[in-house]
């Protein structure tokens, strides 16, 4: 049989099949490499639970991870959308390492700022992200307690993956577009039967028959272990047009002479503090 991950927590996974039932299954092996939003092939082994057989080709597959380990995000999605608010305060730098992710699984990224009505936070949040808008990052701004509204357009007939740091609001925006959604996740929490310790890594959700909407938990990073240095600065596109035209092949773009880089952000063409943020994230590379 075939179906789509809905949901995961550890090596337990809620598979959807055709007709829209949910199975609980779990891989084959003591490895999984299996992600919500992911085709899957199954083998029913009893009337409540099944094995996952394979892996079906992914189109897209969203995930972070550092010197010891990674962590999948979902599978199969088209649009990534990282949830910022006027407060708390949101991390540049996560928000760059999640563009960068999303860049190089060519995902498109939207950007969402949360509680505008905070007037007086507004303006300060609406500053810090102006650089990516300049850069042609689509940027939406709402309050998910009044307009949530406002994202299902964006949301239409594709995929999508909300991220975001913890106490954004995340939760609220779903809740407020996906009114059963508390209802799916104690579902699914019973399917899984993890009791009051069940912490689902993502959860899928039908906006309907077409729009899909994943769901994942609060982070606090967003490690980019598994790129390399060239593979990160292809993913700022504003890097692009001056890539190649070092002097030097092998430019770290730091101190080398006749750098293009360099010199781009020397003529105001590219903002110091993406290029700050691009030597942060390879710096850490370099040292995990």
């Amino acid at each position: 049989m075939e179906g789509r991950v809905i949901a995961a927590h550890g090596r337990q996974y809620v598979v959807e099949l055709a007709d829209g039932s949910r199975l609980p299954c779990f891989p084959r092996g003591k490895k999984s490499d299996v992600a919500c939003g992911d085709r899957v092939d199954i083998k029913q082994t009893s009337d409540d639970q099944g094995v996952i057989e394979a892996i079906q080709p992914r189109t897209s597959l969203l995930y972070r991870s550092n010197e010891i380990r990674q962590k999948l995000i979902a599978a199969n999605v088209d649009q990534l959308v990282i949830v910022v608010a006027t407060e708390p305060a949101f991390s540049d730098e996560l928000i760059a390492r999640a563009l960068v992710a999303a860049e190089s699984e060519e995902i498109e990224p939207l950007i969402v700022l949360n509680k505008c009505d905070l007037a007086d936070k507004l303006p300060v949040a609406r500053q810090r992200l102006a650089v990516l808008s300049n850069l042609g990052y689509r940027v939406l701004e709402l309050s998910a307690l009044e307009h949530a509204e406002d994202l299902r357009p964006y949301l239409a007939n594709q995929t999508s993956v909300l991220v975001g740091q913890s106490g954004m609001g995340k939760s609220t925006l779903v809740n407020a577009l996906i009114p059963e959604a508390r209802a799916a996740t104690r579902e699914i929490s019973q399917a899984l039967d993890s009791g009051k310790h069940t912490t689902t890594h993502a959860t899928l959700y039908h906006l309907d028959a077409d729009s899909h909407l994943i769901d994942s938990p609060g982070l606090q990073e967003f490690g980019l272990g598994h790129l390399d240095r060239l593979e990160i600065e292809q993913a700022f596109p504003d890097f692009r047009p001056y890539l190649g035209q070092c002097r030097f092949r092998d430019c770290h773009h730091n101190r080398e002479p006749d750098c293009a880089l360099i010199a781009a952000v020397d003529a105001g063409k590219i903002e110091n503090s993406r290029f700050s943020t691009y030597h942060r994230i390879v710096g850490n590379q370099r040292n995990s």
